[in-house]
């Protein structure tokens, strides 16, 4: 009896000890190296040579089997890891890289399941995107279990992995400085719900480049830091305007602090930190001043300013004998060309690799050369605000758009006249 009592009694003293570490409010035995932790936001503290994790105190479960972080900033290099590890994760490595672990990689978009070698898997991260990690708990008892990760919402794809008998562990990862997120432990995960928000969150796959924008539906939402002039968000459309499509519109919903958004057209490798119009192969009709800019960073007076609820268009009035190679099959950029009017004749002013800081303007250099021109319209709820003609480079003019001050929101329609 006593040997009895004395187990009943030991027995006692885990399940307080238990209750105690799950009810005090704070994760057990969390543990991270290399990163400051506040609150649920956790800041790289290397020297960008050296990895540093988190690991969270709980596995995930049944009741709780899903987690997100949120990217605040992606610092020098965007190499933020997220995913799942062993209770006594080495610190100095990221979620992946060892057996037993797997993980999502911001920087490059890639799966790391237990090898430092990984395998091309989703989209990358930027600021402002959410990276959710969870587990679908039917299969934990059996020994192994089906991983999903998530990008906004979105489930990106999923891995079967083995499971310990301790569990598998919420970890982010970082290497570089300035690295910031957010990490929410008690995130919710509903498979139906984000079942049905699959046709809205599509429209991401409409932009082949994406820097401190986020896309919802149709929305576009500036996620930048907006402190200086390199802080633009640039979103730039996967396919260019053709003669089938070949104008689009934004709404501005919310124009932030200083309304600086653009609305234009430019090359497909334009500078990801220069506002439309800004750089050479670009022309934009910018909201905050009424400006247009073509190719250079001084405006010409254009048109009135726009304000939230205005309505912006841009397209391209085609020559009757324009021929865009590769026109209606414009999903491979590589192959997409425009055809000069004279063989052999090259558009030289687009070959060389222009540094991001490039203001000349391109008229100039366009003086001599033979090349393909069209005629870019800008409107203003519905009403045209003026023409400006500009050269065609090498692949089409591709709809991009500039955001640059906190708090701006635009919905922008790549198709305003189909149907």
């Amino acid at each position: 009896m006593d040997d009895i009592n004395v187990l009943h009694h030991r027995c006692l003293l885990n399940l307080r000890r238990r209750i105690r570490d799950i009810g005090d409010g704070r994760p057990a035995q969390e543990r991270y190296m290399r990163l400051q932790k506040d609150g649920d936001t956790l800041s790289y503290q290397g020297n960008s040579e050296e990895v540093g994790c988190y690991v969270a105190g709980h596995p995930l479960s049944k009741g709780n089997c899903y987690f997100e972080v949120t990217i605040v900033d992606t610092g020098v290099r965007g190499t933020i890891a997220v995913g799942l590890v062993p209770k006594f994760y080495r610190l100095d490595h990221q979620p992946g890289w060892l057996p037993y672990s797997v993980a999502y990689h911001a920087d490059n978009g890639k799966l790391y399941n237990g090898n430092p070698v990984g395998q091309q898997f989703g989209p990358k991260c930027a600021r402002g995107d959410r990276i959710g990690c969870g587990i679908h708990s039917e299969n934990i008892e059996a020994g192994f279990t089906s991983v999903f990760f998530t990008k906004n919402g979105k489930e990106v794809g999923s891995v079967e992995v083995p499971v310990s008998a301790e569990g598998l562990f919420p970890a982010v990862g970082m290497h570089s400085m300035g690295e910031e997120v957010k990490v929410d432990l008690q995130a919710e995960w509903l498979l139906e719900e984000d079942d049905s928000m699959m046709m809205v969150d599509s429209h991401e796959d409409d932009w082949g480049r994406l820097y401190d924008v986020r896309v919802s539906g149709t929305l576009l939402e500036y996620v930048g830091k907006g402190k200086s002039i390199m802080d633009v968000g640039l979103a730039q459309a996967r396919q260019p305007l053709t003669t089938r499509c070949h104008y689009y519109e934004l709404e501005i919903v919310d124009a932030g602090e200083k309304c600086y958004i653009a609305l234009g057209l430019a090359r497909r490798d334009y500078p990801r930190n220069r506002h439309p119009g800004w750089s050479r192969g670009s022309v934009a009709y910018h909201a905050d001043d009424g400006k247009i800019f073509h190719g250079s960073g001084v405006g010409d007076a254009f048109g009135p300013r726009c304000f939230k609820g205005d309505i912006m268009g841009c397209g391209i009035m085609f020559p009757r004998d324009y021929i865009l190679d590769g026109e209606g099959d414009v999903d491979d950029w590589d192959r997409l060309e425009v055809r000069p009017g004279h063989a052999g004749v090259q558009n030289v002013l687009y070959l060389n690799d222009e540094e991001e800081e490039e203001e000349e303007d391109g008229e100039e250099a366009e003086q001599g050369q033979d090349v393909r021109k069209v005629t870019v319209f800008f409107t203003r709820n519905g009403k045209l605000m003026g023409r400006r003609e500009m050269a065609v480079p090498p692949g089409g003019l591709y709809p991009t758009v500039g955001m640059l001050s906190s708090g701006e929101k635009v919905k922008v329609d790549l198709h305003p006249l189909s149907g």
